[in-house]
């Protein structure tokens, strides 16, 4: 089963930025996700959402 989220360090990696960068990232993502009626889990992505909203990010 494939993980469904992103963690820091892999944000961190796939969009080459540091690591607090990385964490405003995910907290505005996920505060849009929360906005929107989701339950959230701080400090991790969806692969879904981050993939949808990063516009050319190729996995």
């Amino acid at each position: 089963m494939q993980v469904s989220y992103y963690t820091v360090e892999e944000v961190q990696k796939m969009l080459g930025v540091s690591k607090s960068k990385a964490y405003k990232i995910i907290k505005e993502l996920n505060e849009e996700l929360k906005r929107n009626g989701y339950i959230i889990t701080p400090g991790k992505i969806s692969r879904k959402y981050l993939e949808e909203k990063c516009y050319g990010l190729v996995m």
